[in-house]
């Protein structure tokens, strides 16, 4: 697994041999919905903080950052688990996972923060929009006066959002696999941008995409240990 935005911030790991890349009858079912199966559809509630407009879990396993895997996977993780597997033993083996480090964790932490807003969480996605061009794309737009424009909106943002990112900005939008996103047709279409106007709409139209390709896709898991969400 490849994030199509890579970096730092997304970092992928996977089980051992893969590397490291920065992914009954009535009577049963009566008892089982008193007591909790092992298995059934409610281990997996156990860990749920919120599945909509994003999928926020607790983890089942120690870490420190913010982990964002494929709900596929985290769904067969957590079945696993409540199997009797031991995740501080890696047993099961964790699947492939981003570890959000960087820019990326203090715009996953403001999209935590702002978990039950989905306007507000998509402004924070199209503000890490607005930064990423800046920082990552070339487009002759941004070698005008304008660039003042994105600086002061990108600031206005940040004031009425009440957000903020320390530290290299070099990646601030989440990874998202290739079978998913066509990043170089998102640059592309930023490129082509030829005023301000296009270009807003241009990184609306696909942080708003990516908004939605990460809800419908990956679940994201909270710091368990050393780290805040």
């Amino acid at each position: 697994m490849n994030p199509a935005i890579p970096g730092p911030e997304g970092v992928l790991n996977g089980p051992a041999g893969q590397g490291n890349i920065h992914g009954g009858d009535r009577g049963t079912a009566e008892m089982g919905e008193l007591i909790q199966l092992p298995g059934t559809a409610r281990d997996e509630e156990t860990s749920l903080i919120t599945r909509a407009p994003w999928e926020f879990r607790r983890p089942l396993w120690e870490t420190s950052h913010f982990v964002q895997m494929r709900k596929v996977l985290a769904g067969r993780f957590e079945k696993e688990i409540a199997a009797g597997g031991d995740p501080a033993a890696l047993s099961p083996p964790t699947p492939p996972h981003f570890v959000l480090k960087g820019a990326a964790a203090y715009t996953v932490r403001a999209m935590f923060r702002y978990r039950e807003q989905e306007h507000r969480m998509r402004e924070v996605y199209f503000l890490a929009g607005l930064m990423d061009c800046m920082i990552n794309q070339v487009n002759t737009v941004l070698r005008t006066d304008l660039l003042r424009d994105i600086y002061k909106k990108v600031f206005s943002l940040k004031e009425s959002l009440s957000v903020n990112w320390y530290g290299p900005l070099d990646h601030p939008l989440l990874p998202i696999d290739p079978e998913f996103f066509a990043e170089a047709e998102y640059r592309r279409r930023l490129g082509e941008a030829a005023t301000l106007k296009t270009l807003y709409q241009a990184i609306r139209a696909g942080t708003d995409e990516m908004f939605d390709l990460l809800a419908l896709e990956y679940a994201f898991y909270t710091p368990s240990l050393g780290g805040r969400p």
